[in-house]
C-alpha cells in the first residue's frame, strides 16, 4: 500500500495508476487524512460457479422442506390466538 498527498498524486497520477494496475493499493491524503483509496479492479468473479450451484441447491432444499400453510392451519391459528386473548 502506498500513501501520497494530493499534490504528489496530481503530478504522479499516471505512475500511481500503473501501480494500481499491478495490484497495489494507493491512498491519497489531504492534510494527512485519507480522502481517496484506489484499488485494482477484480478480474475474477467474487463467487465461483460451483459456489453458486451449491447455494442454489441449498435454496431448493429449503424450499422443498417448507410446507405451504393451508387455510385450515390459518383458521386454527386464528382461533388459538383469539381464545388466548
Amino acid at each position: 500500500m502506498q500513501s501520497v498527498g494530493i499534490y504528489e498524486a496530481k503530478s504522479r497520477f499516471s505512475a500511481l495508476i500503473e501501480l494500481v494496475e499491478q495490484g497495489e493499493e494507493v491512498r491519497i491524503t489531504r492534510h494527512g487524512k485519507e480522502v481517496v483509496r484506489m484499488l485494482p479492479v477484480r478480474r475474477r468473479p467474487v463467487i465461483s460457479d460451483e459456489q453458486i450451484a451449491r447455494e442454489l441447491g441449498q435454496m431448493d432444499a429449503l424450499h422443498a422442506s417448507i410446507q405451504p400453510a393451508g387455510s385450515s392451519t390459518v383458521d386454527c391459528l386464528r382461533r388459538t390466538g383469539r381464545s388466548n386473548a
